[in-house]
């Protein structure tokens, strides 16, 4: 079901040639994008028309007007199931403490005597947010897009999520309520390229954003490339994945049901081991046909992701190799399952999020471990952050330098911008000191 890769001995080979023996899904943004080209542009001239008939096309439900009815929000919530409206809840709250935490504050530091420089950080004004709603429709996505937003103090949010024919083309009743719990009540039933289009340009019924975050498809992601430098984004997400780094103390159910857990979203969600241990690599394998028959999505998603070439069990010499192998493939969750677990965790460097642990899988932090759960995919952990409150601020330098001040540094600043052939540079400094030439001259 899960094909091994053997990276003992000699065949563990350093730098960056070693991420090319790893397992990787195929992921072509690049051709995707030319496909969703057409489609943006249609938003573009378009407007709420082309929203209309793309939900049409693709989602299967002609809408009568795109932005859902705040009758429909309060509806969601009162009729949500009482468990999942508290499960939910406690989501948000969890959220809450750690990204609130995450907050920046304006600090000022003294570099001469009269010359100041300030760093403030200020929200996006507003932001577009996207919760998938294809295989399987995730409110835990509004909640990890929706709280850092509100925590960095965005004063616009919007949210948007495919029509639903089910549902009378609203987005899904879960996705709604949860968007009720946040106090979100601008909320359009767009999907894919369309509703990253439309924050992108802005229709008659939605106003431009700043920035656009949430995970999606591949054509979420070749729209948001698309946008780049129109828009903010968070990232290019990717199919999901899943590294543990375990040895021989490693329980064998635990691995087995982690790995399973990410396989579950996606035909192309990756699922690896890597272990120094033959027998927990051979145990590991045996557990995984039981409980894969056992579950659900198994035909269309699990056996697809397990047995893909993006998934694969690692075989190391030791942990220390492992790590190697980890940093090298820069996982979106990483699980150590280890001796010790806390202390080789604490040396990983490339990974969106790690778990220490049998008890912290990443099904938690999926939804209630408060961390965030949008995290880089596809090796951008070696780049790239996950979405928190910073990646809602901008940071803005304030310089404030009164005459003395600039006065004591000119002479350097004329001589910096002379050898930079920029002589308009020092013009401006020497025209406030009425000087011919500059000092030392």
């Amino acid at each position: 079901m899960i094909s091994r890769i053997d990276l003992r001995g000699d065949a563990l080979v350093e730098g960056p040639a070693l991420r090319d023996l790893l397992p990787r899904a195929d992921f072509d943004v690049a051709a995707a994008l030319e496909k969703v080209r057409p489609i943006c542009e249609d938003v573009h001239h378009r407007g709420d028309a082309a929203l209309i008939d793309a939900a049409e096309r693709f989602d299967g439900v002609r809408l009568d007007q795109v932005r859902v009815p705040a009758a429909a929000l309060t509806r969601a919530l009162e009729e949500l199931d009482p468990a999942v409206r508290a499960a939910l809840e406690e989501s948000i709250r969890r959220a809450r403490i750690v990204h609130r935490e995450q907050r920046r504050e304006t600090r000022t530091t003294q570099v001469v005597p009269g010359g100041s420089v300030t760093e403030k950080w200020v929200p996006v004004d507003r932001v577009g947010l996207y919760a998938p709603g294809g295989r399987s429709v995730y409110p835990s996505s509004v909640i990890m897009n929706v709280v850092p937003a509100q925590e960095a103090g965005v004063e616009s949010v919007a949210l948007a999520s495919p029509a639903q024919a089910d549902f009378g083309g609203l987005p899904h009743p879960t996705i709604l309520a949860a968007c009720a719990l946040l106090g979100v009540d601008e909320v359009y039933a767009a999907g894919g390229a369309t509703a990253v289009a439309m924050f992108a340009y802005g229709t008659e019924s939605c106003a431009p954003a700043n920035m656009v975050t949430g995970p999606g498809n591949i054509w979420v992601a070749a729209a948001k490339r698309y946008f780049t430098g129109r828009i903010g984004i968070d990232a290019e997400a990717g199919p999901t994945e899943i590294a543990v780094l375990a040895d021989d103390t490693a329980d064998p159910v635990h691995v087995a049901s982690d790995l399973i857990s990410q396989a579950e979203h996606d035909p192309l969600a990756a699922a690896v081991l890597v272990t120094d241990s033959v027998e927990l690599a051979d145990a590991v394998e045996k557990e995984l046909e039981p409980q894969v028959a056992a579950t659900k999505h198994v035909d269309d998603r699990i056996v697809p992701a397990l047995s893909g070439r993006q998934s694969a069990i690692v075989l190391v010499d030791g942990v220390e190799e492992g790590l190697k192998v980890v940093d090298a493939y820069g996982a979106e969750h990483l699980e150590i399952q280890t001796a010790d677990a806390t202390a080789v965790a604490d040396r990983v460097r490339n990974a969106g999020a790690i778990f220490i642990g049998p008890w912290a899988p990443v099904s938690l932090g999926d939804y209630a471990a408060g961390s965030n759960h949008v995290l880089p995919t596809g090796g951008c952990a070696c780049h790239s952050s996950g979405l928190s409150v910073q990646s809602f601020l901008r940071g803005i330098h304030i310089v404030d330098y009164t005459r003395d001040a600039l006065a004591e540094v000119a002479p350097h600043v004329v001589t910096l911008a002379e050898a930079e052939d920029l002589p308009a540079h020092g013009a401006a400094i020497k025209a406030r000191f009425d000087w011919k030439v500059p000092p030392g001259k």
